[in-house]
C-alpha cells in the first residue's frame, strides 16, 4: 500500500511503529494469497493500482484538527479499520477475483505422487532388507552344503525375484498408465505370457460317420472322473474308427455324465447323431426286444493284463444289474499290459476291433496309447465345426463365468494345488513332484511377477493349515496376493444360482468340473505334475485358445529341496 512519508512522525512510539509495520506486512501477505499460489506475486505498485488507497496518517491529522482528538495510532486503527473494510467491500467488485483465481488442487488434497513415492520407498527398503537376509543365508550355507544344483538355481532365482520387486517398487511412482520396467504394457510383461497359437486349421482329423444300427458301449473304470473323461474321449476316437454310435455309460454303472458334460452338443457339432445316452439306447435297441434285455454281442478287452478288460467281478455284477447280458467270454486281440502300454496305430485298432455285431463293448482304454499326437492335438482327432467336441455342461460354464465376474475379473492365475494322497504318489517317482510349501510359494511368486495378476484362483484338496501357510508366503511388492476359493453357498450371492435351481448343487463331480472350467479360463495356469485333473484343464485351455506360454507345472524343472524317506 502506498503511503506519504511526510506523515510518519519520528516521535512515534515503538509500539505504534510495530503496529504499523505489522499491518502493512499483513496487507502485503493478504494480497499475495489473494492472487493465488500458482501465479506471480503482485508488486507493491501493482497492488496500489488494483486496490483503493487509504491514508491513515492524513485522516488522523484532519480529525485531530476538526474534533481536537488526541488518539494514538493503535486507537485510530481499532476505531476506523471496520470502516475501511466496509468501504472496500462496497466499492470493490470481488467477483472478478474469486472467479478468475485458480486455486491449485494441491491446496485441498495431498500430493498423491509424494505419497506414492513414500510408499514405494518403504516397499523397496523392506525388500532390500529381505534380500540382505537371504543373501546372508546363501553365504552361510556355502555351495558345498547345498544338496543339488537346483538348490543354487532356486536361491539365485529368489534373489532375481526380489530384485525385480525392488525395481518395480522404486519405479512405481514414475509409471504412467500401464508402464512396465522394460517400457512394455501390463498386457505384455517381462517374459512374454502370451496366448499360444494352436493352429487349429492344420490339424489332422477323421470323419465320424457311424452306421445307424451299430453301437459301441464305453467301459471306463480306472481312477476318478478326470480319468473317465479321458477314457470317454478315447472311446469317441475308437467309435469314429469303427463307424459306430457311442453309448454313454449309465450313471448306475459309471458317473452321471449328462450332469458334467454337454452330450447333446457333441451331436450338434458333428451335425449328426454320434452319441446317445444309455437310456436312449435302451429304448431303441432291437436286441432287447429279441432277448427281453439289453445284450452285448461282443465284449473285447484292450488290455489283457493284469486282468482282461480291467473289469472285476463287482463291475460285471453291476452290468448284470442293469439288465445287460454279455455274449461269449471276455477276450483281447493282443497281449497288452496296463503297466507297459505299447504304441498302436489307427490301422491296428480298425483291424483288431472290427466286427459286424450290432452291440460291441470295449474294455477300459484310459491307458491305451493309440496315435497319441493325433488324439491329444487341440480340438481332438475328430472333424467337427466347434472349437472343442467335449465341453462342460452349459450350466457349469455359465456358473464359472458368473464366479469370475464376481470374484476374479479378467486377469487372474489359476493354481491346481494337489496335496491329498499326493505325497506318497509323488515320492514314488524320481524326482518327486511334492514340494514343501515355502518352495512352492517361491515358484508361484516368480510367475506372479510375470503376469502381474491381482488374485490367484485356488483349486485344491489341501488342508487349511497348508493353504494358510501358502497364503502367508505369497507376497509381491510388500503386499499379499490373495488366494481365492469357491465359498460355501450363500443365498445372498447369486453366482451359483443356476446350479441350485437345477439340483446340481453339492454334487462333487459338478464342483470338480466347475473348478476345471474356472481354471481353464484363467490368464495363466499352474498345474500339478502327474495329475489327470491338471491334464484335463490343459486340454480345455488348448481347445478354447486360452493356453498361455507361461502355463506350467508347479516348480517345473525344479526338484523338491527336501524329500522324505520311503516306508
Amino acid at each position: 500500500m502506498e503511503r506519504d512519508s511526510s506523515s510518519t512522525s519520528s516521535s512515534s512510539s515503538p509500539d505504534e511503529e510495530g503496529d504499523r509495520r505489522n499491518l502493512l506486512d499483513e496487507s502485503d501477505s493478504q494480497i499475495d494469497r489473494f492472487r493465488g499460489s500458482d501465479e506471480t506475486p503482485l508488486s507493491s505498485s501493482d497492488a496500489a493500482e488494483q486496490l483503493p488507497t487509504f491514508d491513515v496518517e492524513s485522516l488522523r491529522s484532519r480529525l485531530r484538527r476538526s474534533f481536537k482528538l488526541n488518539l494514538t495510532k493503535r486507537q485510530y486503527i481499532v476505531i476506523f479499520l471496520p470502516l475501511v473494510l466496509v468501504v472496500l467491500y462496497l466499492s470493490t467488485d470481488f467477483s472478478n477475483y474469486f472467479f478468475s483465481v485458480k486455486v491449485p488442487d494441491s491446496v485441498f488434497r495431498p500430493n498423491t505422487g509424494t505419497v506414492r513415492a513414500q510408499e514405494s520407498d518403504l516397499q523397496a527398503l523392506y525388500l532390500l532388507r529381505k534380500q540382505e537376509i537371504d543373501l546372508f543365508s546363501i553365504w552361510n550355507h556355502t555351495i558345498s552344503n547345498l544338496s543339488t544344483v537346483e538348490d543354487v538355481k532356486s536361491a539365485v532365482f529368489r534373489q532375481l525375484s526380489l530384485n525385480r520387486q525392488i525395481q518395480n517398487a522404486i519405479l512405481s511412482p514414475h509409471k504412467a498408465g500401464n508402464f512396465s520396467i522394460d517400457g512394455s504394457s501390463f498386457g505384455s510383461p517381462v517374459g512374454g505370457c502370451r496366448k499360444v497359437d494352436q493352429k487349429l486349421t492344420g490339424r489332422k482329423t477323421i470323419q465320424w460317420k457311424p452306421r445307424p444300427d451299430k453301437f459301441l458301449l464305453a467301459i471306463c473304470l480306472s481312477g476318478q472322473m478326470s480319468n473317465h473323461l479321458i477314457c470317454l474321449e478315447k472311446h469317441m476316437f475308437f467309435a469314429a474308427l469303427l463307424k459306430r454310435i457311442l453309448v454313454i455309460p449309465s450313471h448306475r454303472f459309471d458317473y452321471h455324465y449328462s450332469r458334467i458334460i454337454d452330450i447333446d452338443r457333441i451331436n450338434t457339432c458333428l451335425g449328426r447323431t454320434v452319441v446317445v445316452s444309455f437310456e436312449e439306447f435302451w429304448k431303441k435297441d432291437k436286441n432287447r426286444k429279441k432277448h427281453h434285455h439289453l445284450h452285448i454281442d461282443r465284449f473285447i478287452c484292450y488290455f489283457s493284463k493284469p486282468e482282461p478288460c480291467y473289469v472285476d467281478k463287482e463291475h460285471l455284477t453291476k452290468l448284470k444289474a442293469l439288465g445287460i447280458t454279455i455274449g461269449g467270454k471276455l477276450d483281447s486281440p493282443w497281449e497288452e499290459d496296463i503297466a507297459r502300454p505299447s504304441n498302436k496305430t489307427a490301422e491296428e485298432v480298425e483291424t483288431s476291433f472290427r466286427s459286424d455285431d450290432d452291440v460291441l463293448a470295449i474294455g477300459d482304454v484310459f491307458y491305451a496309447n493309440v496315435e497319441r499326437e493325433w488324439v491329444m492335438q487341440p480340438g481332438g482327432p475328430v472333424a467337427h465345426k466347434c472349437r472343442t467336441l467335449v465341453e462342460p455342461n452349459r450350466l457349469i460354464l455359465l456358473t464359472a463365468q458368473r464366479f469370475i465376474q464376481t470374484f476374479l475379473g479378467k486377469n487372474y492365475i489359476a493354481l491346481h494345488f494337489r496335496r491329498h494322497g499326493f505325497l506318497k504318489f509323488c515320492n514314488a517317482k524320481n524326482p518327486s513332484c511334492f514340494y514343501p510349501i515355502p518352495q512352492a510359494a517361491d515358484c508361484i511368486t516368480r510367475l506372479i511377477e510375470k503376469v502381474e495378476a491381482p488374485v490367484i484362483y485356488l483349486s485344491t484338496d489341501a488342508a487349511e493349515s497348508e493353504t494358510g501357510l501358502l497364503q502367508s508366503l505369497l507376497m509381491l511388492n510388500g503386499k499379499t496376493v490373495p488366494l481365492v476359493k469357491r465359498p460355501p453357498r450363500d443365498s445372498a450371492e447369486k453366482w451359483d444360482a443356476l446350479l441350485y435351481r437345477h439340483g446340481l448343487e453339492g454334487d462333487s463331480q459338478v464342483e470338480a468340473m466347475l473348478d476345471k472350467t474356472i481354471s481353464a479360463m484363467s490368464s495363466v495356469f499352474i498345474g500339478a505334475s502327474g495329475s489327470t485333473f491338471t491334464e484335463g484343464i490343459l486340454r480345455l485351455r488348448k481347445d478354447w485358445g486360452t493356453a498361455s506360454d507361461c502355463d506350467e507345472y508347479l516348480c517345473q524343472d525344479e526338484q523338491p529341496n527336501f524329500v522324505a524317506d520311503h516306508e
